[in-house]
């Protein structure tokens, strides 16, 4: 069969296909960051929620209807759509509806905030990773330790755009998604990139009860994360101490290493 060297050459020279999405929402400083960077990098299509979706963890719409807007937010030359559901919505529409062929790679963020140890959990921009690492798509989610609107990204550009570059170099293992964090610091300040596990930790919760106008009584929830793990390999560590953290996560929930204990117990009796 032959080829010509035009279709050759389009073969060699064609960028890869990037999808982007966050849960702070479509018009998050941090997504118009991450967007930036990406358009360095490959074919951008952006499908994010039309609102804030923080602490979502990996929640779908089953029970209402799910609307998609193709708009024009900046004079970037990517694609984008706003999506009234959430980060795990917007990578399966993308997938199902909106791209022609599969991402080479699903990025998330910039989240405003952190999303290490436990925060992995309950995180909407880390479930779209995972989402999109469901699919066969590689995956990253990146955030910045700064929860404010107005948070400075500018340090953070540099290490983004070449941990991306090395996953779509390297790819990861099937069902192995990445989690980034990044310190609140100026780039000169940062002291490098380490790969680490997830810190074990929680966050010891209270509810505010008050009162509505008509006496009927509603709860904010409020907290303060508490880190219960002392090892130096870990993401609280490396961002305690100014580092970013590379956590490789897995979606398989299973506790592989009680497999073989559970297996002794007597459970058909």
């Amino acid at each position: 069969m032959y080829f010509s060297d035009d279709f050759i050459k389009n073969l060699m020279t064609e960028k890869p296909l990037i999808l982007v999405t966050n849960d702070d929402g479509i018009n998050a400083p941090g997504i118009r960051t991450l967007i930036s960077i990406m358009n360095t990098i490959g074919e951008v299509v952006v499908v994010a929620p039309d609102s804030p979706q923080s602490g979502m963890g990996h929640a779908i719409t089953v029970d209402a209807t799910l609307y998609v807007n193709k708009i024009k937010v900046d004079n970037g030359p990517q694609i984008e759509y706003r999506c009234s559901g959430t980060p795990a919505d917007c990578v399966k529409l993308a997938i199902r509806e909106l791209l022609n062929r599969k991402p080479d790679l699903c990025v998330s963020g910039i989240n405003h905030g952190s999303n290490a140890s436990i925060n992995v959990i309950y995180s909407g921009t880390m479930s779209a990773a995972v989402e999109a690492g469901i699919e066969g798509i590689p995956a990253i989610g990146f955030s910045l330790l700064n929860y404010a609107w107005d948070a400075n990204f500018e340090a953070s550009k540099i290490f983004v755009k070449n941990i991306t570059k090395e996953v779509l170099k390297n790819k990861l293992p099937d069902g192995v998604v990445l989690n980034v964090n990044i310190p609140n610091l100026p780039q000169k300040d940062i002291k490098g990139i380490k790969v680490c596990r997830q810190a074990k930790g929680n966050w010891v919760e209270a509810f505010d009860k008050r009162q509505n106008p008509s006496g009927k009584d509603y709860y904010w929830l409020s907290g303060e994360f508490v880190n219960l793990d002392s090892g130096t390999d870990t993401d609280e560590y490396a961002l305690e101490n100014g580092y970013i953290s590379v956590v490789p996560t897995q979606f398989d929930l299973t506790a592989h290493t009680f497999l073989k204990e559970l297996n002794t117990w007597n459970l058909n009796r």
